[in-house]
């Protein structure tokens, strides 16, 4: 199971990050939500800030490329595996900086790829 930080959680059921994190949890993988409020979607907090996390395998981004950009740091120093670059947050200047650190990156829907098992 791919341990996921889905960033732009929302506990709103309408918004795409809240559906990506039910899914997550429904298909097992372990999910840090992050959001700019707390809340909670099923029993996965919402938490705000930028917790020390360990060996997160994948970033999946719901936040447009202008707030992304104060998390640039953040998400560089997680070392994960991919980002997941959801439609609406796609961002040339994080896509460069995370190859540049040997991460993988997709522009892609989390949803879709976990329903069609290419997550």
């Amino acid at each position: 199971m791919k341990k996921t930080m889905v960033l732009g959680a929302s506990d709103n059921p309408s918004r795409y990050s809240y559906l990506a994190v039910e899914k997550l949890n429904r298909y097992g993988h372990p999910v840090i939500a992050i959001g700019n409020k707390e809340g909670k979607v099923g029993e996965t907090k919402i938490i705000t800030g930028r917790p020390a996390e360990k060996e997160v395998d994948t970033v999946t981004l719901y936040l447009n490329p202008r707030i992304q950009k104060e998390y640039y740091d953040y998400i560089l120093a997680l070392h994960p595996k991919r980002i997941i670059f959801n439609p609406g947050a796609e961002n040339a200047e994080l896509n460069e900086l995370a190859q540049a650190n040997g991460i993988e990156t997709k522009e892609a829907c989390t949803l879709v790829m976990l329903g069609t098992g290419q997550y």
